[in-house]
């Protein structure tokens, strides 16, 4: 492990060249001491697999590892973080973005506040890169808050495995691994301190997994029995009585938060 070094975690599967925004955003950070630790998933689209080799020549940085088919985003980022060198454990999706400071002010806040998880408040864009609303993240979100809902968003998740120690890995499910990650690091760090400042852009795609959320629902009950143990019952119960009410709020807030930053914009 080396101290200060961030191991940046990004799985890639067909991105194409929204890939080269994402990868240069990491690169042009303020913070030198960083990795890139890229797992292609079985990509087939030549644009993405010509891009990763490109950057592995020009950028020692850039470490690009490529699996033999495609066993979706939990195993691909398990693949990254085995490599990782870095105290630091952070996460960014081939299609999301950072701000150039993001590193550097996660760091120091870490740092000051002896933090083992931080993350941040981020920016929403479409396709086009235009702003169409923001996350503010609670300055504090505890274990239990964490339980109703995932309120961390995984591109600005930065976890210490100096204070951690490095067993944490993606729980293996098609959807919501993030949420499941971070419930089982909270179990043991007991609250994620957040910067409320906006510090990326997560990129709103109509085919991502996370789109279609009626087809979270199991994978929300799946999170509460694999993770947390539930029964089904319990699971169901947890869900229809405190995710569903925590998740109303949260999009209502989402909406009021967009609405007032956007028209601060005009």
């Amino acid at each position: 492990m080396l101290n200060d070094l961030v191991s940046v975690i990004m799985p890639t599967h067909n991105t194409g060249k929204i890939l080269s925004g994402s990868i240069d955003s990491i690169l042009r950070q303020t913070y030198p001491h960083l990795e890139i630790l890229i797992t292609d998933d079985g990509s087939t689209d030549p644009c993405t697999l010509d891009l990763l080799k490109q950057y592995e020549a020009k950028d020692p940085r850039v470490k690009v590892c490529c699996l033999d088919g495609n066993y979706g985003p939990a195993i691909a980022r398990n693949k990254s973080i085995e490599r990782a060198q870095g105290r630091y454990i952070a996460f960014c999706d081939s299609d999301d973005l950072w701000m150039p400071n993001k590193l550097e002010k996660q760091i120091t806040f870490m740092k000051e506040k002896q933090c083992a998880l931080c993350s941040s408040s981020y920016l929403i864009v479409d396709s086009d890169n235009n702003i169409i609303g923001i996350y503010r993240s609670p300055q504090t979100i505890t274990y239990n808050m964490y339980k109703r809902d995932n309120k961390i968003g995984c591109l600005t998740a930065i976890y210490d495995t100096r204070m951690l120690g490095k067993k944490y890995y993606m729980p293996i499910i098609r959807k919501r691994q993030d949420w499941g990650l971070f419930l089982n690091i909270l179990r043991t760090a007991q609250k994620c301190l957040a910067i409320t400042e906006p510090l990326a852009y997560y990129r709103k795609r109509n085919n991502s997994l996370s789109s279609n959320k009626r087809s979270l629902v199991k994978y929300n009950i799946n999170i509460y029995k694999q993770i947390l143990g539930f029964s089904t019952i319990k699971a169901y119960l947890y869900f229809a009585f405190l995710f569903v009410p925590t998740y109303f709020l949260k999009t209502l807030k989402l909406r009021w938060d967009s609405y007032r930053y956007l028209a601060g914009k005009k």
